[in-house]
């Protein structure tokens, strides 16, 4: 069963690398990747030059955790 994008966004939040999420998902580094893209693209995270679009993501994701 391929990861949700939720799963994966809950393994950035704790700081893993993709190889790390992969690992603990049980997929492919590329499975990984996809997920991500579209963690990016459900949040409207486009690529910007000042704008870590990983670390926005994962403030988005604990912000909305957070507030229930």
């Amino acid at each position: 069963m391929a990861p949700a994008v939720l799963d994966v966004l809950r393994l950035m939040a704790e700081g893993k690398s993709n190889h790390a999420i992969a690992d603990a998902l049980y997929v492919s580094v590329g499975t990984v990747e996809k997920r991500i893209a579209a963690v990016f693209s459900k949040l409207g995270l486009s690529a910007e030059p000042d704008l870590n679009r990983r670390v926005a993501a994962v403030l988005i994701y604990l912000r909305e955790s957070l507030s229930g």
